[in-house]
């Protein structure tokens, strides 16, 4: 550990207590080891915090808007507040809608079906599938990757200037990108979307866990993101922000609890009146413990002081990318560069290794568990990679989509709950695997690099 480094240590927080912090895994040299969970940009461990209330909630848990029992009621008031304390912690618009999805991708998806006739969308190729894939049925530009935030700007910009109508339109960005962890200039490039008569949608799901997300200073028109990334398990998202289109468009699920009133005509048929305020994309009964357990983190995040939290993520991403760079085969994937500022995702590939066999090895001699792949964001990793999706090495995925026979990047990511130690483990695991190779032998399983046995 550098001096700077080991400065910045004394004066950060301890980690939040996190689900699975005390967890053992066999290594496949013999032995147990405490798992290292390097993965928080695909789920973060759930916040104890949060299992906590989760837990105290779970007796009382009863439907929600659909009956007058007490259990009821209270699980009704419950899921109402869970509302109005996210929408606190995302800053929202006093007249904005928050509505309750399953995950970011759900959230896009509702945004997308809402979309009025003739919108077009512009979102850049370095966007996560959630963001890049939900606008099929609209007219889309997409834009090549920036390789700067200011380049990030000019090329929307251009983009906004030259479309060919001047009805509606959306941009789509991430905040953090779930591949680099670099953040995106979101304030610049929504003013860029409203000088030129656009909305923006920001992904938050990589953002929020790690940073602040303010609707009004950032000035977005909507925000979506996940709980499962925001140390909230259940499987529940949140799509926030301007009603108008919402209130316009159908509901995104036809059901009880989007209508208000229905009635059968007397040709047979049936008249529907649709509520016009969340409940209209919310139908069915909704995920309480998971809109709850995002509220819960959504406190818990907050009271810990994300200052603190921002600095304690800073000196682990000073950590990890001072030991890798003492790793001459390793080369971390950037957009914008060294000094770009990121959260705690950062993507590398190793000389001489598949991504599969050395995340393999990482896991099975180590305890550590990483990201290995494309990461739902081929288009971005094949840029920062340069290279033909034709390539496979040793330990390949022969069973992959053509053109997808490649693993192509190993990604380590992590945030509030994760220990020094952890992190001090992977940059050593890394130099020995680099330095000494692999003790065990691998082979492809089902597409998967794993340990021979």
């Amino acid at each position: 550990m550098s001096v700077s480094t080991a400065a910045a240590a004394q004066s950060v927080c301890a980690p939040l207590p996190v689900l699975g912090r005390d967890v053992t895994v066999p290594l496949v040299t013999g032995g147990e080891v405490t798992y290292a969970a390097l993965d928080y940009a695909a789920s973060a461990p759930a916040l104890q915090r949060v299992w906590d209330d989760v837990a105290a909630y779970a007796p009382y848990y009863g439907s929600v808007h659909r009956g007058a029992g007490y259990l009821s009621q209270l699980s009704t008031d419950l899921f109402e507040n869970a509302r109005a304390t996210v929408a606190e912690f995302l800053d929202c618009r006093a007249d904005d809608q928050l509505v309750f999805t399953r995950s970011t991708t759900d959230s896009l998806n509702l945004l997308a079906a809402a979309l009025p006739a003739d919108c077009q969308v512009f979102v850049f190729e370095t966007e996560h599938h959630a963001s890049l894939l939900p606008w099929q049925d609209a007219h889309v530009t997409y834009l090549n990757a920036p390789r700067t935030p200011r380049q990030a700007v000019e090329t929307l910009e251009r983009a906004l200037a030259d479309r060919d109508q001047h009805g509606p339109a959306l941009v789509c960005v991430t905040g953090a990108s779930n591949v680099t962890g670099e953040l995106w200039p979101v304030r610049e490039l929504a003013a860029a979307a409203h000088a030129h008569g656009a909305r923006i949608v920001l992904d938050a799901a990589q953002l929020a866990p790690h940073h602040p997300v303010s609707v009004q200073d950032l000035d977005v028109d909507w925000v979506a993101f996940s709980g499962h990334k925001l140390y909230a398990p259940f499987g529940s998202g949140v799509l926030a922000g301007r009603a108008d289109w919402l209130r316009a468009a159908e509901p995104y699920l036809a059901g009880g609890g989007a209508s208000r009133k229905v009635a059968r005509r007397t040709d047979g048929g049936v008249d529907v009146e649709w509520h016009d305020t969340a409940a209209r994309h919310e139908a069915g009964s909704p995920n309480v413990i998971g809109a709850y357990s995002i509220a819960s983190a959504c406190k818990a995040l907050t009271e810990a002081g994300f200052d603190t939290l921002v600095a304690r993520e800073q000196h682990l991403i000073a950590q990890v990318r001072e030991g890798l760079a003492e790793v001459p085969e390793v080369r971390v994937l950037s957009l914008f560069g060294d000094d770009a500022p990121r959260v705690g995702v950062i993507s590398f590939v190793v000389d001489g290794w598949n991504s599969s066999h050395f995340a393999a090895a990482l896991s099975a001699e180590y305890g550590i568990g990483v990201r290995d792949g494309l990461f739902c964001a081929h288009p971005l990793v094949r840029t920062l990679l340069g290279s033909d999706p034709q390539t496979q090495g040793e330990c390949g995925a022969p069973e992959a989509a053509p053109g997808e026979k490649s693993l192509n990047a190993i990604r380590v990511s992590f945030g509030a709950g994760t220990p020094d130690e952890h992190v001090e483990r992977f940059v050593k695991a890394v130099k020995e695997l680099v330095q000494d190779g692999a003790k065990w032998r691998y082979r492809t399983e089902d597409g998967r690099c794993v340990p021979a046995v």
